[in-house]
């Protein structure tokens, strides 16, 4: 069966430009859409989808809308899988997205949506649990926490850099190692050495990992400019 996704996004144009780009996925049915957030709700009960894509800004107030409804479902609707789509590329937005948990939530930004493969690999990830953070906020997170003198991302490999950008999007060892061509024994024995230079080595599941990371990077770092 296709994968149910509920899209909540105020403006015309993104609506109706995102569902014609999953509309020819025979893998996804777009079941509904909503322009604000008390809509969004009402249809997420009603139709009770696998998926929600959401704007992170929406009315009433457009302010965070779409944290609140991923926050929410939380209680809710703990299976649902929420990708919040966002113009900003700051790390807090992230960070309040999975300050609950990583689990079923991904968090990328719009320029990505003219490439229905990013989008899918989002949709997939939280539809298996997973989670995603788009690779421009982790890399901007490692650059300018790596900036600090005394950051521990100092005493990273360049292969160990690009290992956490892949655990932070969410990916599980096999897929790091499919992504960066390396042996899943060999992304293991960076995963171990990256977890104990950071500090990071009771996160134990990619959630946790993903999570843990993106904590660690934010701590001391300046927001990054959208």
């Amino acid at each position: 069966m296709p994968i149910r996704i509920l899209l909540g996004e105020d403006s015309l144009l993104v609506r109706e430009g995102v569902q014609r780009l999953l509309a020819v996925d025979p893998d996804v049915e777009v079941v509904g859409a909503a322009a604000d957030e008390e809509s969004l709700r009402q249809k997420c009960q009603e139709l009770q989808p696998d998926v929600v894509l959401a704007d992170i800004r929406m009315p009433p107030t457009n302010t965070d809308e779409g944290i609140r409804f991923a926050t929410d479902l939380r209680d809710s609707d703990p299976a649902i899988g929420v990708v919040i789509l966002s113009q900003f590329a700051d790390p807090t937005y992230a960070l309040a997205l999975f300050e609950r948990g990583s689990d079923r939530r991904a968090y990328l930004l719009k320029e990505r949506l003219h490439n229905r493969a990013e989008l899918m690999t989002a949709i997939r990830a939280v539809v298996d649990g997973g989670s995603m953070i788009d690779p421009k906020i982790v890399e901007g997170l490692v650059n300018a926490r790596g900036r600090a003198e005394s950051s521990p991302l100092n005493d990273l490999t360049a292969r160990e850099r690009d290992v956490l950008a892949e655990i932070a999007r969410g990916k599980s060892n096999s897929a790091i190692a499919e992504e960066l061509f390396l042996t899943k024994r060999a992304v293991e024995k960076h995963i171990n050495s990256i977890f104990l230079k950071l500090g990071l080595a009771y996160a134990d599941d990619v959630s946790k990992r993903v999570k843990a990371t993106l904590m660690f990077l934010a701590d001391v770092s300046p927001p990054v400019a959208g």
